[in-house]
């Protein structure tokens, strides 16, 4: 089974508002880059979609080391949030429903082929392969509004 490393970011421009998301997967001497925008959405389904988009971009079952900058992301996985989730019918301790399910089911289905290692980064800092994420996230976002804007005109 092929390691690779992925990287991915969400970003929004409000929250909610206009997002982006961003990807970096790296094998060996090999590296893709994906990016993607939604007009109306929240951080944490950004953050969730990068994973998404980013796992199904791979062509075979991979050894998946995935780091993230956000703890929702990851700690849903390493702290067994997502698990119990599941096993409560998508309610969470407090009786309230959880939030995102709809991104949360396609990401248990992209990653059921893989072996996962959830690894969170702090953000902003010094990861190189996290701030390439967030340029590419906060970029679709300014490459949407530059749209916008020539359109308007």
């Amino acid at each position: 089974m092929r390691r690779v490393s992925v990287y991915t970011d969400g970003a929004c421009s409000g929250n909610p508002g206009p997002g982006g998301w961003g990807a970096v997967l790296l094998y060996q001497k090999f590296r893709k880059e994906l990016s993607g925008y939604e007009a109306a959405t929240t951080n944490n389904r950004m953050e969730i979609t990068a994973a998404i988009r980013a796992l199904e971009a791979l062509k075979e079952p991979c050894e998946v080391d995935l780091y993230s900058d956000s703890s929702y992301l990851v700690q849903a996985f390493t702290k067994g949030w997502i698990a119990n989730w599941q096993r409560n019918n998508w309610v969470k301790t407090d009786k309230s429903p959880v939030l995102n399910q709809d991104l949360w089911a396609e990401l248990l289905a992209v990653s059921a082929a893989h072996k996962l290692h959830w690894k969170l980064v702090k953000g902003h800092a010094d990861t190189e392969e996290n701030n390439r994420c967030d340029a590419l996230a906060t970029g679709e976002i300014k490459r949407q509004r530059e749209l916008a804007r020539l359109n308007d005109g």
